[in-house]
């Protein structure tokens, strides 16, 4: 069962930020250059919140606000949901489905050491899904005798 930390080796540790005193406006160019759905929300060093495109739509464009002049601050979600490097995916995905939140930043001893969102544990899930497939299928195929890496093989009893 894969962690939180074996998804960020392999998508890389980037967490970007944005000020709670910056604009909406700001975080929304930010968004776009990435290509990414949430930030974390800062001031100064310290987290204080997220900001996603979720919380554009319901708190600024439904209200009717502007996001030149809206300060990330005003919307922001709040309080921060942090996952742990070591956490289980599906225990990630539990807490994302029942909080009904799309991105988690990953806290490590009081440092953000990265960022899941959901697509990353429904991805890094499927795959390791997948390989338990292949290796029935190729069980079942063989007559009982299943590759289960490139020196291990098992006898079906």
């Amino acid at each position: 069962m894969r962690n939180v930390n074996q998804v960020l080796e392999r998508k890389g540790r980037a967490v970007w930020t944005i000020q709670a005193t910056q604009t909406v406006y700001e975080a929304l160019e930010v968004l776009a250059a990435k290509d990414i759905g949430a930030l974390l929300v800062c001031e100064g060093e310290r987290a204080v919140g997220m900001f996603s495109e979720r919380d554009y739509a319901r708190q600024v464009i439904l209200k009717g606000k502007a996001s030149k002049d809206t300060l990330v601050r005003e919307v922001m979600s709040t309080p921060i949901i942090f996952a742990r490097p070591e956490q289980k995916l599906e225990e990630c995905m539990a807490l994302m489905t029942e909080r009904r939140i799309r991105h988690l930043p990953v806290e490590d001893n009081g440092r953000v050491v990265g960022m899941i969102s959901i697509g990353d544990v429904v991805k890094a899930i499927l795959e390791e899904k997948q390989f338990v497939i292949e290796q029935l299928e190729g069980y079942i195929a063989t007559g009982g005798w299943a590759e289960l890496t490139a020196t291990t093989f098992v006898e079906r009893t």
